[in-house]
């Protein structure tokens, strides 16, 4: 039986060797030349452009699904941050106006002078919702985007650690401006004054005309303005909460009936309580305290009443008008007043006990010359020249 024939395996290399360039050949085109052998004006070939090709193919087939879900990551975390944004800032913004309500609704009622008036409501929750705004944007905003840079594979600890150093310079450096900031935000939080309270803040006086984050503006008695930074408040004194206390001293003579006097101003007390508009003010009966003090010519009665807040100047000036009339219907005379000038007509002049400086006392005068004594001649002892005995 004859051998059979030897099969030629693997022959698809000569092929494709011979059939590449065939087929270049029949479609027209020219054949790339081959590189020389220095390899320094070597042109890529067809071949190695298909390599290159492939690799960057097979290399986009590995990682794209990689890609794909770092970008659906990084849009899922800017919309959730977006619509979780929108949605704190929106409910800060209906609880600022639902407290802006509740003031006005409040402000036409009996219960309106105990609480704060609106405009004062008004720009505190402007305030308060401004700052609750901000930083809820600063951390929604700020975790999203450190949330975004952690998707690239970027290590956050230098990041953060050089935002800390960052942060410690700048508080260092700005120091007061973060004092006043954070003393205006607790000031507002904690209610402890607001617009047309007067306040007394240690270094100015007056009724409050502004109140911000970094400065409170205050109007003085006579109508400056004054600029206090928040963070050198140390103590405030809030005249214009609660209740204040209106305080009158009647001065009288040491000789007049104190039964009398006190009558007089409890018949003040009581018409001033039943009268409008006083008996809203007055939130407690005009009370008559007694001898506050006492001197030789004079001694002093002290008058108090409990009134509405800020309404404590009000009330005095209108008590001291009325025991003024009062007093002088009854006869009863005021130290310095008008009714004791009467009593003045009538006093001894005192300095005609005095009687009219003498000549006498004005040494440069005659006669305080003439009346010196005569001063006798000085006795000589014998042995002085022109003494009588004496031998020449």
């Amino acid at each position: 039986m004859a051998p059979a024939p030897p099969v030629r395996t693997a022959p698809y290399p000569e092929v494709r060797a011979v059939s590449l360039p065939l087929v270049l050949l029949a479609a027209g085109a020219t054949p790339s030349p081959s590189p020389s052998p220095s390899g320094s004006d070597a042109v890529p070939t067809l071949q190695d452009a298909q390599e290159s090709a492939t690799n960057a193919a097979s290399w986009v087939e590995q990682n794209w699904s990689t890609w794909l879900a770092m970008g659906l990551q990084i849009l899922l975390v800017i919309v959730v941050a977006v619509a979780l944004r929108a949605v704190v800032r929106r409910a800060i913004t209906k609880l600022i106006d639902r407290m802006t309500r509740t003031a006005q609704a409040v402000e036409g009622t009996a219960f309106g002078g105990l609480l704060a008036n609106a405009e004062r409501r008004r720009q505190r929750a402007a305030a308060i919702g401004s700052v609750l705004r901000s930083v809820a944007s600063f951390l929604i905003l700020g975790t999203a985007a450190l949330m975004v840079l952690s998707t690239f594979r970027i290590n956050l600890a230098p990041l953060l650690a050089s935002a800390g150093v960052a942060g410690v310079a700048i508080g260092f450096g700005a120091r007061n401006l973060v004092t006043d900031f954070l003393s205006g935000v607790f000031m507002i939080l904690e209610d402890q004054y607001g617009v047309g309270d007067t306040i007394d803040a240690g270094v100015a006086v007056g009724e409050v005309v502004e109140v911000g984050l970094r400065v409170t503006k205050l109007r003085g008695a006579d109508g400056e303005i004054w600029y206090v930074r928040n963070g050198e408040v140390k103590r405030i004194g809030n005249l214009s909460q609660g209740w204040a206390t209106a305080g009158v001293d009647v001065t009288v003579r040491a000789d007049e009936d104190l039964d009398r006097v006190k009558a007089t101003l409890d018949e003040v007390a009581e018409k001033l309580s039943k009268e409008e508009p006083w008996n809203e003010l007055l939130w407690g009966p005009v009370e008559v305290l007694g001898l506050d003090s006492v001197f030789i010519d004079s001694m002093v009665v002290r008058v108090t009443a409990k009134t509405m807040p800020g309404k404590s100047v009000t009330v005095e000036r209108e008590l001291r008008w009325r025991i003024k009339r009062a007093f002088d219907a009854a006869s009863i005379r005021i130290v310095g007043g008008a009714t004791a000038v009467e009593d003045v007509a009538g006093l001894p002049d005192r300095t005609a006990q005095v009687a009219a400086p003498s000549a006498f006392a004005d040494a440069d005068s005659p006669q305080h010359a003439a009346a010196q004594p005569v001063p006798h001649p000085t006795p000589r002892t014998p042995g002085t020249p022109g003494t009588p005995g004496t031998p020449k």
